[in-house]
C-alpha cells in the first residue's frame, strides 16, 4: 500500500468513526478496554507493516476512545472538533510546516497572524495585543505569568535575563482560593511556591470578594476567572482591575472557556471590565471546537511578550511577532491553523449562537434537575450545571450509574468540601434532543438509587 492508500485508508476509518459517534458507549467497557492489551507488543527488531499498523490501532483503538468527539460527552468542558477545524489539521499535518516564523513557513506565518487578529476581533481584546498559540492553556498562562513577572521585576531596575531570581525583589502573586488547578501548576513551575501565594476569598458562586482583596501595589499579578471551573461564574472584573490599574498591579485572567462568552450578546456583561485586564488565556478545544492541543496566549504588552520569550538565534532570527519570539515553542506545529478555519467558518454570528445555544441547554437541564428532585448548586450563567443528590454515596453511585449505562458522561467533582457532578455544555454536535436523553437518563438512574 503506498503512501495515498494508506492516507486514503486512514480517512476512511476515520469516517467509519465519526458515523458512530452519536450511538457509540461514551465511555468505553470491559472488553474494549481489555483490548488495548494488543499494544503491549515488544519493541518490533523488524518494521511492520504500515497498513497493519493502521487497522491495529483502528481495531483495538477506536473502540476504548472516550467519544468526546460526539454529542453525548458532558466532561470536563471538552468540544467536539467542527469538521473545517480537523480538514484544516489534516492538510495541515500534510505540509509538515515547522511554525516558528515566516521564513521557516510563509503560509503558517500569515493564517496564524490572521487568525490572531481575529481573536483579538471576536472577544473584543485590545487590538494591540500580541497571541500566542500555544498547547494548553496552562502553557499559555506560564507565557503570561512569565511576561508579568519580568515586566514587573523591570519596572525596579531589575535585568531578570541577566541576573535571574536570586537576590531579586519579590514579586506577589494573588489568586482566589477556587483558582484552576492549572493556574497553581504554572505558577509552581516558574517558581511561586504554593505557601506564598496569597489567597482571597470568594463568595458562594466562585467569585472574588473585591471588598476582601489583599493590599495590591507594583509587585504584584493578581489572577482572576471569566468562568469558575465548577460553577462558570465569572469574577467581577470592573472594581478589580480598577483597584489593580490605580495600584500598578499586573492582572491576568484565566479564561480558559469563559473568555467566549464575550462572543455572545447577551452574555457579554458578565466579562465587563475584563478589556482592562493586561493578559488573558482561553483553549480552542473547549468552546471554539478546535482539534486538541491548541490554545491561546495574549497580553495587552505586545512589546513585553516579545522580549520576554524571545528565540532568535545567529542561524534563525525573526520578526518579533513571529510565533516562535511570543511562545514557549521554538519548533512547533501551526496550531493557529485549525483556530482560523473554525473562525472562518463559524463567524461572528455562527461563534455567538453556539456559546448562546450551550449557555440555554444549561439552563434547560438545571430546571429539569430542579424539578425532579436534585440539588442545582450553581446559577448557570453559563454552560455549567453544578448538582448533587442527597447523599454522597448516591451522588457518587449516579454518576457511575450513568457512565456505565454508556449513553452520556460527565464527571464528579468537589464542591464546598462535598461531593458533586458536574455537566458541562460544549459540543457543537449536542442537540436539544440529545439534551432530553441525557436528562432521561438521569432521571431513570435517580429512581432505582
Amino acid at each position: 500500500m503506498d503512501e495515498h492508500d494508506l492516507l486514503r485508508d486512514a480517512a476512511r476509518r476515520a469516517g467509519v468513526y465519526l458515523d458512530s459517534v452519536g450511538t457509540r458507549d461514551v465511555y468505553p467497557g470491559g472488553e474494549a478496554l481489555d483490548g488495548l492489551k494488543n499494544f503491549e507488543e515488544p519493541f518490533p527488531e523488524r518494521g511492520k507493516d504500515a497498513a497493519e499498523t493502521l487497522a491495529l490501532l483502528d481495531t483495538f483503538g477506536s473502540p476504548a476512545t472516550v467519544v468526546s468527539n460526539g454529542p453525548n460527552y458532558y466532561g470536563f468542558v471538552i468540544g467536539a472538533t467542527l469538521p473545517a477545524a480537523a480538514a484544516a489539521e489534516r492538510l495541515a499535518a500534510a505540509w509538515d510546516q515547522c511554525a516558528a516564523s515566516f521564513t521557516n513557513s510563509p503560509v503558517a506565518d500569515v493564517v496564524e497572524k490572521t487568525a490572531a487578529r481575529w481573536i483579538l476581533d471576536v472577544l473584543d481584546l485590545p487590538r494591540e495585543s500580541a497571541v500566542t498559540f500555544g498547547t494548553s492553556a496552562t502553557s499559555c498562562g506560564l507565557v503570561c505569568l512569565a511576561t508579568a513577572r519580568r515586566s514587573l521585576l523591570a519596572r525596579k531596575g531589575w535585568d531578570y535575563d541577566a541576573d535571574g531570581l536570586i537576590g531579586a525583589p519579590e514579586v506577589r502573586v494573588v489568586i482566589p482560593d477556587t483558582i484552576h488547578i492549572t493556574m497553581r501548576k504554572a505558577l509552581r513551575i516558574l517558581g511561586f511556591g504554593e505557601a506564598r501565594l496569597l489567597r482571597t476569598p470568594t463568595d458562594t458562586h466562585g467569585r472574588v470578594i473585591p471588598e476582601q482583596l489583599p493590599e495590591l501595589d507594583d509587585m504584584t499579578i493578581l489572577c482572576l476567572q471569566a468562568g469558575e471551573v465548577n460553577t462558570g461564574e465569572f469574577d467581577p472584573f470592573g472594581p478589580l482591575v480598577a483597584k489593580a490599574r490605580a495600584a500598578g498591579t499586573w492582572v491576568h485572567v484565566d479564561g480558559a472557556f469563559g473568555l467566549w462568552a464575550r462572543a455572545a450578546q447577551d452574555l457579554r456583561h458578565l466579562t465587563d471590565g475584563i478589556e482592562g485586564a493586561d493578559s488573558w488565556t482561553t483553549d480552542g478545544h473547549k468552546w471554539l471546537n478546535t482539534p486538541y492541543d491548541g490554545a491561546v496566549g495574549i497580553c495587552r504588552h505586545a512589546d513585553l511578550m516579545a522580549a520576554a520569550m524571545n528565540s532568535d538565534a545567529a542561524y534563525s532570527s525573526a520578526s518579533a511577532d513571529s510565533q516562535k519570539n511570543l511562545g514557549i515553542e521554538f519548533s512547533r506545529r501551526p496550531r493557529g491553523i485549525p483556530i482560523w478555519a473554525a473562525l472562518r467558518v463559524l463567524g461572528r454570528d455562527g461563534v455567538a449562537e453556539m456559546v448562546t445555544r450551550h449557555c440555554r441547554q444549561a439552563r434547560r437541564v438545571a430546571e429539569a434537575l430542579r424539578t425532579n428532585g436534585f440539588h442545582v448548586l450553581n446559577r448557570c450563567v453559563l454552560n455549567q450545571v453544578l448538582f448533587r443528590l442527597d447523599s454522597d454515596a448516591r451522588t457518587a453511585a449516579l454518576q457511575a450509574a450513568v457512565a456505565a449505562g454508556g449513553k452520556a458522561w460527565f464527571g464528579p467533582t468537589v464542591w464546598q468540601g462535598r461531593p458533586a457532578l458536574r455537566i458541562s455544555l460544549s459540543s457543537w454536535r449536542t442537540t436539544d434532543a440529545d439534551v432530553d436523553r441525557l436528562v432521561e437518563a438521569l432521571l431513570a438512574e435517580k429512581s432505582v438509587l
